[in-house]
């Protein structure tokens, strides 16, 4: 079954609106594991706009699922952070410095070296790595020779052509997963899933271990609640 990691950066991002600790990022995330989903997914920024760097100290004190912590491994203090906290999973994603949200993939042939160095470091501390890509057959394939455990598809692109044509919207995927399932390498995705586009892509393709999901969910929960958000999620991946 895919498991269903939340991403709760939406949480610390209106809490911060306003200073305070309301609402309560831990509490949240807490709730998010009592309703079902099988992990949290934090991506803290070096200007601490949402996730702070203490929100990921309370989170892997308290919380029993898995921990992913996602980031730009090219910042210093992530580094220091994730081999500080120790998650179940980093992922690895190449932001730039003020980027709003992630919109790429790395280039696995020109970074491969440097990959291979990351992998090798956070391997080597007993963390499972995974590295954020486009749906692309070679990306993955230089993706392996990093070391890596898994990658995670990018799936925007997927997300925005859905509506128009989904055959056509998940045939690049389904060569990257087929890459992936070659390759030896788990799989992740991540990135616009949402009740509307979420079955159809774990249903598609094969092997998909992780969905990280985060703006989606949190928006719905205004509406449904969190709990009866979570349960939706859930069923659309098989839980």
């Amino acid at each position: 079954m895919t498991k269903l990691s939340v991403n709760i950066n939406k949480i610390a991002t209106l809490r911060n609106s306003r200073g305070g600790n309301n609402p309560n990022v831990l509490q949240a995330a807490l709730a998010c594991e009592r309703f079902g989903a099988q992990g949290i997914t934090v991506h803290p920024r070096p200007d601490e706009r949402h996730i702070r760097y203490q929100d990921v100290f309370d989170l892997r004190a308290n919380i029993t699922t898995e921990l992913n912590i996602e980031g730009n491994c090219q910042e210093e203090k992530f580094v220091r952070l994730v081999l500080d906290t120790q998650p179940a999973q980093v992922t690895l994603v190449p932001d730039n410095p003020g980027q709003i949200t992630s919109n790429h993939g790395w280039d696995t042939v020109a970074h491969r070296a440097y990959l291979q160095d990351m992998c090798a470091l956070f391997k080597g501390n007993g963390i499972r790595v995974s590295i954020f890509v486009d749906p692309d057959p070679k990306m993955v394939e230089a993706a392996a020779e990093t070391g890596t455990d898994r990658v995670e598809l990018y799936t925007e692109a997927y997300a925005k052509g859905y509506s128009e044509n989904r055959e056509s919207a998940i045939a690049p995927y389904r060569a990257a997963a087929a890459a992936a399932q070659q390759a030896g390498l788990g799989l992740n995705a991540g990135h616009d899933l949402d009740l509307d586009n979420l079955r159809y892509f774990a249903r598609e393709i094969p092997g998909l271990l992780e969905v990280s999901i985060g703006h989606a969910l949190i928006s719905d929960a205004l509406y449904l609640g969190l709990e009866e958000t979570i349960k939706r999620y859930l069923n659309e991946v098989g839980g």
